[in-house]
């Protein structure tokens, strides 16, 4: 069973990156996406990274979740130092899981729900796969009658459930999210926000959440990184950002578009 230790209890690191520089392209056509970036993860907390369009955010969740190779600097996540171009060992992606923006993109259109789960606990070895299907069907709201449906049976939030709930199977330790909610209405979003939110607490899961909607991030984590053109020019706690607390000129136009927007406000019961 995972401790119930409150995040600021826990000053282990979870995740920790120095001086992170990552490249796409080659040659003359060579761009740098993140520039020296530099940050800390406690165990059990959940840590924003916000910024625009193009700022570096999801370049910085891919190169962790050892989907890009092109970078330098001092990363390690779970006591793990990563080396850059080497594919994470077995271990690491069973205790590092993604949950990506686009649920449809993320699972096979002609695989069922109950395939898109189990496969991964099968390369993994796992014992009673079945009733651990249902199990995470049912912790994210859906059920055991969705096991034999197909993505295109399902709506995008129901299908984001299923994203959530096929990183779940593998018990991970550390939750990276790449804009879970972006590509949902509203209504949809607040509940998937709360989903998200009861996992945290009931499995002290690392998060590592990136957005472009400060609003949201602030609900969500307990500090959060501000990005723009790949560097990270403010680190702060989430309640700083509630109380309208922030320096650098760009976290406070974030700030600004996240009042008039007015983003959902996720309340679990």
């Amino acid at each position: 069973m995972r401790s119930e230790t409150p995040a600021a209890n826990l000053p282990e690191s979870a995740i920790r990156c120095h001086g992170l520089d990552v490249f796409y392209g080659h040659g003359a056509q060579r761009h740098q996406a993140v520039k020296q970036a530099s940050f800390e993860v406690r165990k059990g907390e959940s840590f924003g990274v916000v910024g625009g369009s193009g700022s570096g955010k999801s370049t910085l969740l891919r190169v962790l979740a050892g989907l890009d190779g092109d970078w330098q600097g001092d990363v390690e996540v779970l006591g793990h130092r990563r080396a850059a171009g080497v594919a994470p060992q077995r271990e690491y992606r069973l205790k590092v899981q993604m949950i990506f923006q686009d649920p449809f993109g993320s699972l096979h259109p002609r695989h069922t729900i109950d395939r898109c789960l189990s496969e991964a606990m099968r390369f993994h070895g796992f014992d009673r796969i079945e009733q651990r299907v249902v199990s995470a069907l049912e912790r994210v709201g859906l059920g055991k009658s969705f096991r034999f449906r197909f993505p295109h049976q399902l709506s995008g939030g129901q299908r984001q459930r299923v994203a959530i709930a096929r990183a779940l199977v593998l018990e991970p330790e550390v939750l990276l999210l790449d804009e879970p909610t972006s590509a949902l209405d509203a209504s949809i979003q607040a509940e998937v926000l709360n989903l998200l939110m009861e996992v945290r607490r009931d499995l002290r899961t690392t998060f590592l959440f990136v957005s472009h909607d400060l609003g949201v991030i602030a609900h969500m984590c307990d500090r959060v990184a501000v990005m723009r053109h790949g560097v990270v020019v403010e680190t702060l706690a989430a309640a700083q950002i509630t109380a309208g607390q922030v320096a650098h000129p760009y976290t406070r136009e974030l700030l600004a578009n996240c009042y008039a927007a007015q983003p959902p406000d996720p309340v679990v019961a």
